[in-house]
């Protein structure tokens, strides 16, 4: 075996661009690598792995039994033509898709690689919306204009109340997965795969009528409808065809090229229901022959034990997450000697998105990584969204610091427009959407008059004079605001400063100070950072440790040296309310991938605004 590869020089192409200016102020921003030839779909990636590594591991999960149950690529696409050969009994097309309401697991990743053989669309969407929803107002609304012909839920029993307030809204079958009890009215998981009619295999399989809608595939075809996380507006429904997944991921090939003799196996929780786990991490590793660990955990206290324990047990090429989780995870990586060796063994890239990396996050892992291995491990980023499959750009070597998201992916073109004082950013390339479901009035909107869409996004260069060092994302243009005095609030830039100025209290912040005099801070503690701080015991309720004066006095102390760091009123806050509950999924504050979403939490805590900014301030506001 070769060894691993970890050094950028190792892992990566050096990146080259072309800027162009024109007459018009904007400027066209694309690689000057060539994008090669890619799969006409995601299932030639299945074929030929079956076909070279039968016995490889293609995905595991944890049993009943704690212990991890492994699906091979041989044994995968034996039960990907059994499943797909009932799909093709059921009427499926685009206007009747296969809708999954469950977490990530085998009999999921089974159910979509089988869709997405035989051309059939499938929507993976949030299982917040069934689970964590009293009204299921998105979940009815997701129902409604999708109309699914089947719909996949494990185990069933969680997601009763939520098909009952569906029912009336859809015709398709309800399949329970295989960790469900018998319910009236499903179908197990396990009938589909053992369908048995005249003319078929006796192990259920056509293969004839699996391989014709497998060859009638093309990369127009639709493979998934998947939600946008509502970050910012509502919920839309965003085609996305074979090509956008397919020219996604090959462009790897070419940028990360220790890809296509080092196999990735990554160990991951990020919700296939959003397009970073579900497309960016799933893709990669079906593209290239790795494994995939499923992590049962999450990036809250009471799960985080699930993924050290995942963590501890699978050694991780690549690790993909998002800047909340890696908050909670370096905590862990520090007090944990076993979690640490395992994390770090073969580590080759940390990479984070979703939301920017805070500097303080990024300088303990990789003091971690010295510890651990005498020497950092590459950490970087990309950029994209839903509609663009998702990467746009790519960190194809070590950025100089945080929040440096690259350079335009091979295929890809970048136009930078002038908005203001910022650098609005539009999208152009194989990877882009083609539209949003049965909306388009939306998607008529989403596209300016060159075809570029218009992902909502700002950008800086790291160097204006040296392109090839990549872009800073600069925050959502919508999320801006402007004081009373006129100037710009740039939310992206100080949140993130904020998170490491008030480093290890602040896990999220959101700003305040929209047509007001001065920024303000709602910040959301890491409770179990702050206890240590304040010397408090594991069951210190939040109130009591937000208002500790230990805790107060280092927020003070935070708040100072944003202020110190100077570029006016603009740029830091001059007051602070830690909250003493955590963002709400369920009201739309926090999204799967663990983004805040600040308008929903400005919207819902419009009285702590106010009490922030009260003539007559509550003494758990905190001033500088």
């Amino acid at each position: 075996m070769s060894p691993i590869a970890r050094k950028p020089a190792e892992l990566f192409v050096d990146p080259a661009v072309i800027l162009e200016a024109r007459p018009d102020g904007s400027r066209l921003f694309r690689s000057a690598l060539t994008l090669p030839d890619y799969s006409r779909c995601s299932g030639e990636w299945l074929e030929r792995w079956a076909g070279e590594t039968p016995d490889a591991v293609l995905i595991a999960e944890r049993g009943l039994d704690g212990e991890w149950v492994k699906v091979t690529y041989g044994q995968a696409l034996t039960r990907v033509y059994r499943i797909a050969t009932w799909l093709l009994g059921q009427n499926l097309s685009p206007e009747r898709p296969v809708l999954v309401l469950s977490d990530n697991g085998i009999e999921h990743a089974l159910l979509m690689l089988a869709c997405l053989h035989v051309g059939v669309p499938i929507s993976p969407v949030s299982p917040g919306n069934s689970l964590l929803s009293r009204d299921f107002l998105k979940l009815k609304a997701n129902v409604e204009l999708l109309r699914p012909g089947v719909i996949f839920a494990d185990s069933i029993e969680r997601f009763l109340p939520a098909l009952n307030a569906i029912a009336g809204l859809h015709d398709g079958v309800v399949v329970a997965g295989s960790r469900s009890q018998p319910q009236p009215g499903t179908l197990p998981f396990a009938d589909i795969e053992k369908v048995m009619r005249s003319g078929i295999h006796s192990d259920g399989a056509d293969d004839t009528a699996v391989k014709a809608a497998f060859a009638a595939i093309t990369p127009d075809t639709i493979a998934k409808f998947l939600f946008t996380s509502g970050s910012v507006g509502a919920p839309k429904a965003v085609i996305t065809t074979q090509r956008m997944m397919c020219s996604n991921v090959e462009m790897k090939s070419v940028i990360w090229p220790f890809l296509n003799t080092q196999k990735p196996v990554i160990c991951d929780w990020l919700p296939w229901s959003h397009v970073f786990g579900g497309s960016h991490n799933f893709n990669k590793v079906l593209r290239f022959g790795g494994s995939l660990y499923i992590d049962d955990g999450k990036p809250l206290p009471a799960l985080l034990p699930k993924t050290v324990r995942n963590l501890t047990d699978i050694s991780p090429t690549i690790y993909f997450s998002v800047p909340l989780a890696y908050a909670l995870l370096v905590a862990e990586l520090r007090d944990n000697a076993a979690l640490r060796k395992s994390f770090f063994s073969r580590l080759q890239i940390i990479f984070y998105a979703g939301a920017a990396l805070p500097q303080s996050t990024w300088d303990e892992l990789e003091r971690l990584a010295v510890m651990e291995l005498g020497h950092p491990v590459v950490m970087l980023s990309s950029w994209g969204s839903t509609e663009t499959a998702p990467a746009c750009t790519d960190c194809h070597f070590q950025a100089v610091r945080s929040g440096v998201i690259g350079v335009p992916i091979p295929g890809t073109t970048l136009k930078l427009v002038p908005v203001a004082d910022k650098l609005e950013v539009r999208v152009k390339g194989p990877n882009l959407f083609p539209g949003y479901w049965k909306q388009p009035a939306l998607t008529k909107a989403a596209f300016d008059e060159e075809g570029f869409y218009m992902i909502g996004d700002a950008v800086s260069f790291v160097d204006p004079a040296k392109p090839e060092q990549g872009l800073l994302f600069d925050g959502r243009v919508a999320e801006d605001f402007k004081l009373l005095s006129g100037t710009w609030v740039h939310v992206g830039s100080i949140r993130v400063a904020g998170i490491s100025a008030l480093s290890p209290i602040a896990q999220d912040i959101v700003l305040t100070g929209h047509d007001r005099d001065d920024i303000g801070f709602l910040v959301f503690p890491n409770i179990a950072e702050c206890r240590r701080l304040a010397s408090l015991g594991d069951d210190a309720p939040a109130a009591t440790v937000i208002g500790h004066p230990v805790i107060k006095e280092r927020m003070r102390e935070g708040l100072m040296r944003l202020k110190q760091q100077g570029g006016g009123s603009s740029t830091y806050p001059t007051r602070a309310l830690l909250m003493a509950e955590p963002p709400s999924s369920e009201h739309g504050e926090l999204t799967d991938k663990g983004y805040i979403n600040q308008r929903a939490v400005l919207t819902r805590r419009a009285d702590r605004v106010l009490e922030l900014y009260s003539d007559v301030p509550d003494a758990a506001v905190i001033f500088i």
